[in-house]
C-alpha cells in the first residue's frame, strides 16, 4: 500500500470513528431517559421502576444450564450483590420474579420470571420492536440484516472489553486499546 492510499484509509477510519462516537453519544443521551422502558411499565406494571426492567432483562438472558442468581444479576448490571438482592426482593414482592431453591445446591436461590414478569418482558419487546420497525421501515432486507449483525458484533465487543478490563483503573482501561493497536 502506498503512503497516499494509507493516508486515505486513515482519514476514512478517522471519519468513521468520529461518526460512531457521535452516534454513540446521541444514542446515550436519548436512552438515558429510558423512554421505551417507561412506556412499557406504564402499560403493564406502573409500580415498577426502570432498574426492575434491567433485572428482568438480565434474568431472561441467562442461558441454560446456568441459573439466574443474585450474583448473576449483580454481574449483569455491574452493581454490588447487596443492591441486586434488594432489587430482586422488590420484584419478588411485586410478583414479577420468584425465588426457588436450587435443586443441585439447596443453599442457593435461583430466580424465575413469573407470568406477570413474562407479560412485562413481552410488552417491553413489543414497544422496542415497534420503534425499530418504524425507524428501519425504509431499509432493505440486506441493510437491516447487515446492521443487525454489525451492531450485535459491536455491542459484544464493548461487553468483552468491559469484562477484560473489569477492576482496572479507568485510565488504564481507556488506554488499553491504544496500546494493543500500537503493538
Amino acid at each position: 500500500m502506498t503512503n497516499s492510499s494509507t493516508q486515505t484509509r486513515d482519514n476514512a477510519d478517522n471519519d468513521a470513528m468520529d461518526r460512531i462516537s457521535g452516534a454513540m453519544t446521541r444514542n446515550r443521551l436519548m436512552t438515558r431517559r429510558r423512554i421505551l422502558g417507561r412506556l412499557a411499565i406504564a402499560r403493564v406494571a406502573p409500580a415498577l421502576e426502570i432498574t426492575h426492567l434491567d433485572v428482568l432483562d438480565v434474568v431472561s438472558r441467562v442461558e441454560p444450564p446456568a441459573k439466574a442468581t443474585i450474583g448473576a444479576v449483580a454481574e449483569g448490571m455491574r452493581i454490588d450483590p447487596s443492591r441486586a438482592s434488594r432489587i430482586v426482593a422488590e420484584l419478588v414482592a411485586q410478583n414479577v420474579l420468584e425465588r426457588r431453591v436450587c435443586q443441585s445446591d439447596a443453599r442457593r436461590s435461583i430466580l424465575v420470571i413469573t407470568a406477570r414478569g413474562s407479560k412485562l418482558l413481552d410488552e417491553i419487546h413489543a414497544v422496542k420492536r415497534g420503534l425499530i420497525e418504524s425507524v428501519t421501515e425504509s431499509w432493505s432486507a440486506e441493510e437491516l440484516d447487515a446492521f443487525s449483525r454489525l451492531y450485535e458484533r459491536f455491542v459484544c465487543g464493548i461487553e468483552d472489553f468491559i469484562s477484560e478490563h473489569a477492576g482496572e483503573d479507568e485510565r488504564d482501561a481507556v488506554d488499553a486499546p491504544k496500546a494493543r493497536s500500537a503493538g
